[in-house]
């Protein structure tokens, strides 16, 4: 008995693997472009707002080197220490159980935040209102 293996035939099998990798390709370097697009032309913020459970409870100008002792919890026993330095802002300690918000690296882009669940603060760059709108020809 003859027992050949028939090659099944695929029209153009070939090249569609070759268009489906260079579709791909492109589609990375595209997104990648964008990405890195967005890392460079990030705006610059200059204010820090701390917000404590969903409220406002301060706005700091980055300009401005301070340290804010953010007190938490029913009793106020949840400390988050904030620091802002050299137009930077940071957690240096908090008294949360994971630290996750102490260990974050140094904040200063327009829409970074810094956030301890624990404690419920969220701490955001922004920019003022002036700095931040668009050119009108009218």
């Amino acid at each position: 008995m003859n027992h050949e293996k028939i090659q099944p035939t695929v029209p153009n099998g070939g090249r569609k693997l070759r268009n489906d990798i260079i579709f791909i390709v492109i589609l990375l370097t595209v997104l990648s472009l964008a990405g890195l697009a967005i890392f460079f032309f990030r705006g610059e913020g200059d204010t820090v707002t701390v917000e404590v459970d969903g409220a406002v409870w301060g706005v700091y100008s980055l300009s401005e080197d301070r340290t804010i002792e953010i007190y938490t919890g029913s009793a106020g026993e949840a400390l988050n220490l904030l620091v802002i330095r050299d137009g930077k802002a940071y957690v240096e300690t908090a008294t949360c159980p994971d630290g996750i918000c102490a260990a974050h690296r140094p904040i200063s882009h327009e829409g970074e935040s810094i956030v301890c669940l624990p404690h419920k603060v969220v701490i955001t760059v922004s920019t003022t209102e002036s700095g931040n709108s668009p050119d009108i020809v009218a």
